[in-house]
């Protein structure tokens, strides 16, 4: 483990802090430590969920380390197998991960914002990409803004810089909850009990027809589904916990599941 990129397990939920003082900026080096942290949760058997955040209360993270780009390093540099921050391009993650937005989401920060499944945001946090002013795209926002809000609304954002207060994040859809700032990880905190309760299967089947599907129409998207051709569908379908869910349900307690 980097000291730039702190872990804590709690159970079934990893907690990781990217911790780069003074704006949790991420060099190569740091994104691929990323990627391996975060390709360490998808491996582990006894990990449901993480938490991703920034240390202290002014950023979460303020993107690509331009300080490391003036020294040489290339915006096309190694980051890794999880791309960008460890999580932007990581292959098979069927397991949910929570931005827990502290503060600035900045470029790529941004982005490791839209990489994650759920999103809680301080309600001092702004999100924005400045790319273009330092001479650059910012790739995944490119590729999954204008999917996610209105042409117009991406757009501006990636062409002048436009900024989004948490609460407009959170009425565009971006954002999940919005909390004072002390209360930011007990409110991601309580989200990822909430998903550690559910099926372990049925959680990853949701992560993985979702990503399948994504740009298909509704008919191609059901086609897909029975065809067999996706693994942890197919797995969930004929698990014991699939059996265990309304067995528990009709005797009236808790399910215990299995993860098989």
């Amino acid at each position: 483990m980097s000291d730039t990129v702190q872990t804590k397990r709690d159970g079934a939920i990893l907690e990781v802090t990217l911790a780069r003082p003074k704006a949790n900026a991420i060099d190569a080096a740091t994104s691929r430590a990323m990627g391996e942290v975060f390709a360490g949760f998808r491996d582990d058997p006894n990990l449901r969920v993480a938490i991703l955040r920034g240390a202290g209360e002014k950023f979460f993270c303020a993107g690509w380390d331009l300080e490391a780009a003036a020294d040489g390093e290339a915006y096309d540099a190694d980051y890794g197998a999880g791309g960008f921050g460890g999580i932007t391009e990581l292959p098979n993650l069927n397991k949910p991960v929570i931005a827990a937005v502290n503060g600035f989401a900045v470029g790529g920060g941004f982005e490791l914002a839209l990489a994650a499944d759920l999103v809680v945001a301080a309600d001092h946090a702004e999100f924005f990409l400045p790319e273009v002013f330092v001479g650059v795209l910012a790739d995944a926002a490119a590729l999954h803004l204008p999917r996610r809000l209105p042409m117009a609304v991406a757009m501006e954002m990636l062409l002048t810089g436009r900024r989004l207060s948490a609460a407009e994040a959170m009425r565009w859809g971006l954002v999940n909850r919005v909390a004072a700032a002390a209360q930011v990880m007990d409110s991601a905190r309580a989200m990822a009990a909430d998903i550690v309760n559910a099926a372990p299967l049925a959680v990853a089947a949701v992560k993985e027809v979702a990503r399948a599907t994504g740009h298909l129409g509704i008919t191609g998207s059901y086609a897909l589904m029975r065809s067999g051709k996706l693994p942890v569908y197919q797995a969930m379908l004929h698990s014991e916990d699939a059996r265990e869910g309304p067995r528990a349900f009709a005797e009236k307690r808790r399910p215990v599941w299995r993860g098989r």
